[in-house]
């Protein structure tokens, strides 16, 4: 994966921090044995460097270096079972045929020990991991992954050690994965020549992203002498320079231990890692000097300016003047008051506290920039420090931050000034770049060249076809698996007549307060409204206070204050649905009464007359739902696809589909939004109504009976906004929250028995160069026996099937199927393909059908779901399951079992009784470029 990053110093800020952290019922064990290393200390090949114990994060850190090749190393001891590992080095390409990126992705295809195509794949069905990726960044790449399980881990180590130190580099992973000049249909010698491979149509994709080139423009005209100005992740045009010998000898200069730095973290001891790392690669080098140092780059002496074009979005507010964004470093002289600082503390203070199941992945994230350049990573772990060193700054100089502006940005003559403005002719223009580039090539081609190009793409092809040998590769077994879950006990209660789930988990000081508020009163024309009203109600300001001053106070009292869209599918009722807007909050426990009475003026006296702050707000949220298309477009392509087979699925695309893009683009060219102004205190009556509402609060045990009064009190605040109101629709059927207490609350649902879903197929023309294509099928909900089998079979078709037939010989980034909300989606991302993926869908069903799939294969569907299933939750998230959708633990545990009873017979079964059958009624969308096969097929809906 290509992630652009803007390069870092030595010294990272405090304030662009990002740590969070998982808590684990355990003692210190973890923390207390790292501390008895001593520096000068010799184990494996190391010598231990510097011993810290780092109480802001409950963990001990230990830096050692690797005696032979100067490797560096970073262990984090945790008491987190959520152990991760991650190997980075620093990668400095002087061009930008993405050769880093292309590397990244084809050291993963095959290695001395494992030498089977794409094991890196493979092992997402054979271990029970948390994580697994790698990252290319502007100037180093990543490779991380996480797991739970010991064996897992020497595993997942065995793997990708070999993968980064002896790769195979094959020239036919090279053309998949990197680029490739070959036949638009390989069995063909007659059809045209075209460029292919996996990282070019990634980046083709990542390029038609206009804040991502934006950036990427920044960057690269912001420091131009050196690797900033290029494309790690590859410049489409570029991309078909790079050759298969710089790639290789890339490899050998940047991949070696002298330039590489581990880092591990968790639970697990350090020393077995430390052995198997230096008996398993480090032990095979010596020390060089890699010669990757990125040299500083030379200040301007004058201000510069520059202006760059990108494609219309016909989605944007304003397609024609979209994106005309100007930067410039500079600042005046406006003061810093106290309580602004006071809330970023307060922020950080938070983060600090806030816990999240990939703290181990967060860490290796937030020290590598400056650990890249020699940065010295346990500084940066010692937030207290800097922050304490802060402090005392302001106190011995009040003018501290008036000086860092004067000198960083006013006074910074190295200073650029960026224009970004659309050109109707952009992609046109692009396009006929593309294709000169691919005419250069080709135009000196011979009979036998073109021969030869057609010989390669069918080797290709069928290699691609064979059917691997994985037996070389480590695996689990699912008796490896736990075979039942913790549970996680909930009280339910009431205040001031409202339910509310009660959750004692060790919060780490914080307390979280989630309110859902049912919608079944609200008129169904108000309905595409409620995003909006989501998007706006929390910045808008309350009570006394304006929309500043809100924000202020959210900074300086929560953890952040929300409000979001729900649909939930019925786990045991298809045409079952519940909607509903979903609060949520946390903060520190002190500040329980402020949390409280700032929901307490949003509900009472939210400010909506300010027609000069929600135009801002609807722009901004308009912006922001076009630009994430090119990001997400599967995503969209999935919700359109299931609009008409479920009736939750036809709320979910007015909530977050190409509906709601499209009405956000309407209303943010509204000249005058005086009627949205009149609307909105229209969607508060119902939706701000305690009578449709219940609450949920996660706290630590010592805090439940004191947020409990806080419960009480905000609801006997918002009282007023209590009324009874008739549902819109007469079909409400009640079920227990507590699916054990009949007796007890419930929720409302609306049911809809008399749905009929109905096929329809759409494409949405967009301004991107490649596909996302997505088909769905009406399948079964959560509590039904047969939703374990299609989960089983969803993962083992992405696998076995799928991804060779759309990622490797398709040439998209990613495809795959999942189940969820009742419906069983196929989908691609980034594909440069559209009738040939439908096709390789259709083709997965019959394959599935077919049966010719091992037990071996079935174990290994089992495994990747599982690590799903079992993947960490956080204590804040505990509980949210049965509160938001009814599922009990007892629930989860009987779907456990369904799922350890899957069976061959059982896939074939569901493969022909719901995928095949349900074909004739599924539906299809897709996003991506002018398409004339899609124009002259009338069964086709264009958008």
């Amino acid at each position: 994966r290509w992630m652009f990053s803007f390069p870092r110093g030595k010294n990272c800020s405090v304030g662009n921090c990002r740590i969070q952290h998982t808590w684990r019922l355990k003692s210190t064990s973890a923390r207390e044995r790292a501390l008895q290393y001593q520096p000068g200390q010799k184990i494996h090949g190391f010598t231990v460097k510097e011993v810290v114990a780092v109480p802001d994060l409950f963990l001990t850190a230990v830096k050692l270096t690797h005696d032979k090749t100067g490797a560096q190393y970073l262990h984090a001891a945790r008491d987190d079972s959520n152990n991760l590992f991650s190997v980075q080095f620093r990668t400095t390409p002087m061009d930008s045929t993405g050769v880093p990126h292309i590397l990244e992705h084809t050291v993963l295809c095959g290695s001395e020990k494992y030498p089977c195509r794409d094991p890196f794949f493979k092992m997402l069905s054979r271990s029970l991991s948390t994580f697994m990726n790698a990252f290319t960044a502007s100037d180093y790449t990543m490779y991380p992954f996480s797991t739970q399980n010991g064996k897992d881990f020497q595993n997942l180590l065995s793997v990708y050690l070999d993968a980064v130190f002896f790769p195979c580099l094959r020239e036919q992973d090279f053309w998949q994965e990197g680029w490739r000049l070959e036949n638009e249909d390989p069995t063909d010698n007659n059809s045209p020549l075209m460029f292919k491979g996996v990282v070019f149509n990634e980046m083709k994709g990542a390029f038609s992203d206009n804040e991502r080139l934006y950036a990427q423009h920044l960057q690269n005209k912001l420091y131009p002498d050196h690797t900033y100005s290029v494309v790690s992740g590859g410049e489409p045009l570029a991309i078909p320079d790079l050759t298969w010998e710089q790639l290789k000898q890339f490899h050998a200069t940047h991949y070696h231990p002298s330039n590489a730095r581990f880092f591990t973290y968790g639970d697990l001891p350090l020393e077995p890692h430390l052995k198997q790392i230096q008996e398993e690669a480090l032990s095979k080098f010596d020390c060089i000097d890699p010669k990757t140092e990125v040299p500083s780059q030379p200040r301007w002496t004058s201000p510069k300016e520059d202006r760059v074009t990108c494609s219309p979005d016909p989605l944007a507010p304003d397609p024609n003047k979209q994106n005309t964004v100007c930067v410039s470093y500079l600042l005046g002289e406006n003061g810093f008051e106290e309580r602004r600082i006071e809330a970023l503390i307060h922020k950080l203070e938070i983060q600090i506290k806030h816990q999240t199941t990939n703290f181990g992945l967060s860490l290796a994230s937030y020290i590598a920039s400056s650990w890249n350049h020699d940065g010295d990573p346990v500084e940066l772990l010692q937030i207290s420090d800097s922050v304490a060193k802060f402090r005392q700054a302001l106190k011995e100089n009040p003018g501290f931050l008036q000086e860092k502006v004067r000198q960083y940005f006013k006074e910074n003559t190295h200073r650029l000034t960026l224009s970004m403005s659309p050109e109707e002719s952009y992609l046109e223009k692009q396009a006929k770049a593309e294709e000169e580039k691919l005419q250069k090539k080709i135009e000196v081609f011979s009979d036998s060249d073109r021969k030869q190009i057609y010989e390669k793409g069918l080797e290709l092809l069928a290699a691609q076809s064979q059917t691997q040998d994985v037996s070389c590769l480590p695996a689990l077994k699912v008796s490896d698996i736990e075979p039942t879950i913790p549970i996680t006990p909930v009280q339910i209660s009431t205040a001031g007549g409202v339910p509310v789930q009660y959750c004692e988990q060790p919060t780490n000081g914080l307390v979280y307060f989630r309110a859902l508020c049912n919608l079944n009163t609200l008129p169904e024309d108000l309905k595409v409204f409620v995003p909006l009203f989501c998007s706006v109600i929390t910045k808008m300001g309350c009570g006394a206070l304006d929309y500043r001053q809100q924000a202020q106070q959210m900074e300086l009292r929560t953890g952040g204050m929300s409000v979001s869209t729900q649909v939930i599918t019925d786990c045991n009722e298809l045409d079952t649905y519940e909607q509903g807007i979903l609060l949520s909050s946390s903060c520190l426990e002190r500040n329980l009464p402020h949390m409280f009475q700032l929901w307490s003026d949003i509900f009472n006296s939210p400010h909506f007359d300010d027609e000069e702050r929600l135009r801002v707000l609807v722009m901004q949220s308009a912006q922001e739902l076009a630009n994430s298309i090119a990001y997400s477009g599967h995503l969209y392509a999935m919700t359109r696809a299931g609009r008409h087979l479920t009736p939750a699925g036809d709320l979910q695309e007015t909530f977050g589909g190409m509906e709601q893009v499209t009405f956000m683009k309407r209303t943010a060219a509204m000249a005058d939004l005086s009627q949205i102004i009149r609307t909105l205190p229209r969607l508060k009556i119902h939706l701000f109504n305690p009578n449709n509402m219940r609450c949920a609060i996660n706290s630590t045990p010592e805090k439940v009976s004191d947020a409990a009064a806080h419960v009480e009190g905000f609801i006997k605040d918002v009282a007023k906004n209590r009324k009874e109101r008739k549902p819109v629709r007469p079909n409400i059927i009640e079920k227990p929250i507590n699916p054990l207490d009949d007796n007890g609350p419930r929720r409302k649902l609306i049911s809809e028995p008399t749905f009929h879903p109905c096929p329809m197929k759409t494409f949405f023309q967009m301004p991107f160069p490649v596909n996302f294509v997505s088909e769905s099928i009406r399948a079964v909900p959560f509590s039904h026996k047969d939703y374990a089998s299609l989960c089983i079979l969803a993962r083992m078709m992405t696998a076995k099937f799928l991804h060779g037939e759309i990622r490797e010989k398709g040439g998209a980034y990613g495809g795959g199927a999942k189940i969820g909300g009742g419906l069983f989606t196929f989908y691609s991302y980034r594909d440069p393909n559209t009738v040939q993926t439908l096709s390789a869908f259709g083709n997965g069903i019959e394959w599935a059908k077919s049966g010719k799939f091992t037990q071996q294969d079935i174990d290994e569907a089992k495994l990747s779901v599982f690590s799903a299933v079992d993947s960490p939750v956080a204590p804040a998230d505990k509980g949210m399951g049965q509160f938001l959708s009814g599922v009990t633990d007892e629930m989860k545990q009987s779907h456990r079992q369904r799922l350890f009873a899957v069976d061959h017979k059982n896939l074939v079964d569901v493969a022909e009784r719901y995928l095949s059958a349900g074909q004739k009624t599924c539906g299809v969308a897709i996003l991506g470029p002018e398409n004339d096969v899609i124009k002259k097929d009338p069964s086709w809906i264009i958008k």
